[in-house]
């Protein structure tokens, strides 16, 4: 999604929501998040109209490149998407 690639039907879902300006909100669950995806997570980070539902470190000690998002944001990061503000602090 991050390189704007539509190989499945699910990114063609988003990239035609995005083009009809709506918001699309992301909730971060990877193994590699603060490895190999941090880089295309950072350029989402950036791109308008998609928001993070917030994410924390998934276990530092056993998996320690790990993000998962926290699902108690979830409703959060909606009704504030529908103000295109993003939820504060998105990571936790």
């Amino acid at each position: 999604m991050a390189n704007g690639i539509t190989d499945t039907p699910v990114l063609m879902a988003a990239k035609s929501h995005l083009r009809n300006e709506n918001p699309l909100i992301v909730a971060v669950s990877t193994n590699d998040g603060l490895s190999g995806s941090a880089e295309n997570i950072g350029k989402l980070l950036n791109r308008k109209h998609i928001y993070f539902v917030p994410f924390r470190q998934d276990n530092p000690i056993t998996k320690p490149r790990s993000l998962v998002f926290d699902p108690k944001y979830i409703l959060d990061t909606i009704l504030k998407s529908l103000e295109k503000e993003q939820i504060q602090p998105i990571l936790l």
